[in-house]
């Protein structure tokens, strides 16, 4: 009889890399959309001015800021396995 172990070993490492990649990517994207967000507060774009480039720039940083920091502990937390009972 064969020991399931290393293939379920081998399927929860997969998940794992799967689940660490995504993690990766929603910081990444949430640090592209805070720095996109900052050059619009900056006024580097032609087509939003004044002090609606401002308040434009903040809304879109404050996404990209909880995009970054917030959603990968929420997946996380919702992705770890479960604690041994002690």
């Amino acid at each position: 009889m064969t020991d399931p172990l290393p293939n379920d070993e081998a399927t929860r490492a997969a998940a794992a890399r799967t689940r660490f990649f995504a993690i990766s990517l929603f910081r990444l994207s949430g640090v592209f959309i805070l720095l996109f967000g900052v050059l619009i507060m900056l006024q580097h774009f032609d087509w939003v001015q004044g002090d609606k480039a401002k308040w434009m720039g903040f809304m879109i940083s404050c996404v990209g800021f909880i995009q970054t920091i917030v959603v990968p502990r929420l997946l996380l937390r919702a992705w770890a396995s479960p604690r041994a009972p002690r």
